[in-house]
């Protein structure tokens, strides 16, 4: 479904931050993007949804196709109509609006009799949301305005979900109910890419993985084989957002002491 190619992006015409890096998401699937902070994640999720040129950045070289079709140079709500929507990191829901309201602001553009079908199905799977469909979004707890924001996005019927750092910031049993979530949205028929920092979590919804490091996919593979990886599993599995480990560089010491020994 989803193809990058050989992608290069630059911020202020100056910082490379992705350097060739390809990837792809197969339709039905679930792929995570793994690494630590500062590898390009983020902006891998914001080159697809066309978001670059908010933050100064471009695309300068390889290409983006879902379907066959060329992202590229295409603007958000072009892309969001494609089938593309996103959950951004730390939720970025609208506060002061009312849930319903958020979910409204997803739908924009799609009929009314539409808006109104998938809004009910919404309150059925999320029963807090529709408890509280009238109470402003920036009341909810982090684990119900996650979901709201999963909610949100979903409201524009896409074929593809891009998930940035859906388990920041919430408890362990949140996180498992967001979890479940991710599964049924797949189960719904929505390939997603998954952005996440907790590497145990992400590898165990996954189907296949891609670690990307200093804007470099370093290694990729089906999940389980990431999951039983030796080095994997001791720098990646629950490693902490403060960690800053250098993934080739741990290679290369582990392989020059097998040749030492």
């Amino acid at each position: 479904m989803l193809s990058i190619t050989n992608l290069e992006v630059v911020y202020h015409s100056v910082v490379l931050v992705l350097k060739g890096i390809s990837l792809n998401v197969p339709e039905g699937s679930i792929v995570a993007l793994l690494g630590p902070n500062g590898a390009g994640k983020t902006t891998a999720l914001r080159a697809i949804s066309g978001l670059l040129s908010i933050h100064d950045g471009q695309i300068t070289k390889g290409d983006i196709t879902l379907n066959g079709s060329s992202l590229v140079s295409t603007g958000p709500a072009s892309i969001v109509a494609q089938g593309v929507g996103q959950a951004m990191e730390g939720r970025r829901i609208f506060a002061d609006l009312s849930v319903e309201e958020n979910l409204l602001a997803g739908a924009y553009g799609r009929s009314s009799q539409a808006i109104r079908e998938d809004m009910a199905k919404f309150y059925e799977r999320f029963t807090i949301l529709g408890e509280r469909r009238h109470q402003a979004a920036g009341y909810l707890s982090g684990g119900e305005q996650q979901m709201l924001a999963i909610a949100r996005a979903l409201m524009s019927k896409p074929k593809l979900l891009l998930l940035d750092e859906p388990s920041l910031g919430l408890a362990p049993r949140v996180v498992a109910d967001v979890a479940d979530l991710i599964r049924a949205i797949r189960d719904d028929g929505v390939s997603i890419l998954l952005v996440e920092q907790n590497a145990a979590l992400a590898l165990e919804l996954s189907d296949y993985g891609y670690v990307l490091e200093n804007g470099k996919i370093v290694t990729d593979g089906p999940a389980a084989q990431l999951a039983a990886d030796e080095d994997i599993r001791e720098f990646y599995m629950g490693m902490g957002t403060e960690s800053a480990v250098n993934y080739r560089n741990i290679k290369r010491y582990r392989r020059r002491k097998r040749w030492l020994s």
